[in-house]
């Protein structure tokens, strides 16, 4: 529910962001749901979900005209519903650098050119520091972007 909101601007109609949810829930396409799919997810949405964030302050729904928005709190966790396209893709940056580890290890152990100089324990001393300079980077990049979930959702959540 709020990935989607986040996604698009301004209000939503709570049927249209039920269609979504439910798709996303049953792996299928907004026309391909049946109405039972959909009911169940809005149902679930109406009666605990969209109550629980507005009390979150993180949505705001308009019962009368049956439309939800992202409330100005949702600032706080949008970091947290940006698919990989919106940020960087860490995973596949620690899998290109276990794949380039493993290649200078390899090349260490066969004494491949300069390589050859290194002993094994230098070069696995390397790859801890590659890594850890990695995960240091990939710590202030998400603090950078995401920043802490303020203290009034974190109260509100643990109500």
């Amino acid at each position: 529910m709020l990935y989607y909101l986040n996604q698009e601007d301004g209000e939503i109609e709570i049927g249209e962001l039920a269609d979504e949810v439910a798709a996303w829930e049953n792996d299928t396409d907004v026309d391909d749901l049946t109405s039972q799919q959909r009911k169940r997810v809005y149902v679930s949405l109406y009666q605990t979900h969209v109550p629980k964030m507005e009390d979150a302050g993180i949505i705001e729904y308009d019962s009368d005209r049956g439309v939800v928005a992202l409330a100005d709190q949702a600032d706080d966790i949008s970091a947290y519903l940006s698919r990989e396209e919106d940020g960087r893709p860490w995973q596949r940056y620690y899998l290109g650098l276990a794949a380039v580890s493993a290649l200078f290890y390899l090349a260490v152990e066969f004494g491949v050119g300069a390589l050859a100089a290194l002993g094994e324990f230098t070069a696995g001393l390397l790859i801890i520091v590659a890594f850890a300079a990695m995960a240091i980077v990939h710590l202030i990049d998400t603090q950078r972007g995401g920043g802490e979930i303020s203290t009034e959702l974190i109260d509100n959540r643990q109500r």
